[in-house]
């Protein structure tokens, strides 16, 4: 336990990452400390990995989203390392008001963050945040905590609005914001939110996308867009 630190004891807790095979490796469970909860991750190393790209997921979605999964699937075609984590657990996920506690997810990512610079497979590697939804939102905060830690940050449909204004002050690593054509209220809440980030933020327009990508070929861009952005 001395390993992490101290935590507050009333809310000191576990969480465990279920790793997938990786190659000349087997499953591994391993645990680190977050403030509350029980949760599962995938960690997918290719062969001489450039970076890791840890995953944020909205709220309602999980480790299992299939839009994640896709673009998680074209930045390993990439050479980059991914790890897709479910940061509340299947409990927490049924109460929808902590689906967007900002704060909870935050801390959430920068435990898994923390866990995942000290393991062999991944302790050297440049890191980067992928957001959605209300996900975007704890990886622009997480990236504000970490400063120079975190190279860059790409948002999906992302809400940075919902991030404290003074973590948007903070987040200096390059932020790629991908939004639909089609999703017109969260364009204007990205737009605001591009206006208050000092650092190399790009607003980039999906056409034809709505909200959750599902039109022929906007999600194959969203992969695209974000392996070019992390490369």
């Amino acid at each position: 336990s001395g390993l992490f630190g101290a935590w507050p004891s009333r809310r000191r807790s576990l969480l465990r990452l279920r790793i997938r095979p990786l190659p000349a490796a087997t499953d591994q469970p391993v645990r680190t400390p977050v403030h509350a909860g029980l949760s599962e991750g995938a960690l997918d190393c290719p062969p001489d990995s450039q970076g890791l790209v840890l995953f944020a997921h909205g709220s309602g979605s999980s480790r299992h989203s299939p839009r994640n999964n896709h673009v998680a699937r074209v930045l390993r075609e990439r050479g980059l390392a991914t790890l897709l984590v479910d940061l509340l657990t299947p409990e927490e996920d049924r109460v929808y008001a902590t689906r967007f506690d900002i704060p909870l997810l935050t801390q959430r990512l920068l435990d898994v963050t923390d866990w995942a610079r000290r393991q062999p497979a991944t302790a050297l590697l440049p890191m980067g945040y992928f957001g959605a939804s209300t996900g975007a939102a704890a990886a622009l905060s997480a990236a504000a905590s970490q400063g120079a830690g975190i190279r860059a940050v790409v948002s999906r449909g992302g809400r940075p609005d919902l991030a404290p204004a003074r973590d948007l002050a903070r987040v200096q690593c390059p932020t790629l914001l991908l939004v639909g054509a089609c999703d017109e209220e969260v364009l204007a809440l990205n737009r605001c939110a591009a206006a208050h980030m000092p650092g190399p933020t790009h607003l980039t327009i999906v056409p034809g996308a709505t909200h959750l990508f599902e039109e022929p070929g906007t999600l194959e861009a969203v992969g695209r867009l974000a392996a070019d952005w992390f490369a």
